[in-house]
């Protein structure tokens, strides 16, 4: 991990500490609603945002794309000097540094949308009126999106339509995935149009509830320890 690698440079006088999301006061202080988000003392020095989306138009982050070296490279050079301006006491500079607030805004209702799923059947909001709605953004290469769906798979939660977005993923390797799946999930190779359709995709896994009456009930990024538990009590209630 880059944070590590930036840390071991200090030999010993900056500790690195991850918090699960969800239970982070520092993240709930600063109104973050996804992650990742990366802290030096108080002061927020990258949010969701500066990574960049999945899915984006265009890469609007600090350090998006993330998947290119030379921002890792300056992720690391502004993380060192916002170490130096705390441990030195000059916290004011350091704040002026700070990443901007999340103003990402979450999707209220269930968007319109049709789109067909990996076996080519169409997948179109207008049929989906008064069912509860599961949709989850993930990819072939995340083990913990995998494993929500297996999850999924195996809690038979009939009253739940379950639509699996998967992006960064190609066509193959989502039929594979299928392949360990139940037929009534509908399993979509996301082009990446369709996480803007639900506001900026930031991490995954990300999955929105929708009620019967197609408001979001709730939305859960990443894969907390107590994801399975929170999502099926959530889908158990609006199902009844």
């Amino acid at each position: 991990m880059l944070i590590k690698d930036v840390v071991r440079q200090y030999a010993g006088r900056v500790q690195f500490v991850t918090e699960n999301y969800g239970a982070s006061k520092l993240s709930e202080r600063y109104g973050l609603h996804r992650y990742p988000a990366v802290f030096v003392d108080d002061i927020l020095l990258a949010g969701p945002g500066d990574f960049g989306w999945f899915g984006a138009v265009e890469y609007k982050g600090r350090y998006a794309p993330w998947t290119d070296t030379a921002n890792h490279a300056k992720f690391k050079r502004d993380l060192a000097r916002m170490i130096d301006l705390v441990s030195s006491g000059n916290k004011e500079e350091a704040a002026k540094n700070a990443a901007p607030p999340d103003t990402a805004t979450e999707v209220e209702a269930l968007p319109r949308f049709s789109f067909k799923d990996i076996q080519g059947r169409p997948v179109d909001s207008s049929a989906l009126a008064g069912q509860v709605v599961l949709v989850e953004f993930w990819a072939t290469w995340c083990p913990p999106c995998r494993k929500t769906l297996a999850w999924l798979g195996s809690s038979k939660r009939r009253d739940v339509t379950v639509i699996a977005i998967a992006v960064e993923s190609t066509a193959d390797e989502i039929r594979k995935a299928a392949a360990t799946l139940p037929p009534s999930f509908h399993l979509v190779a996301g082009a990446g149009d369709e996480a803007r359709l639900f506001g900026d995709l930031g991490s995954i896994p990300t999955v929105y509830v929708f009620g019967r009456d197609g408001k979001r009930a709730a939305v859960f990024y990443g894969a907390t320890p107590d994801l399975h538990d929170r999502v099926g009590g959530l889908i158990d209630s609006l199902a009844r």
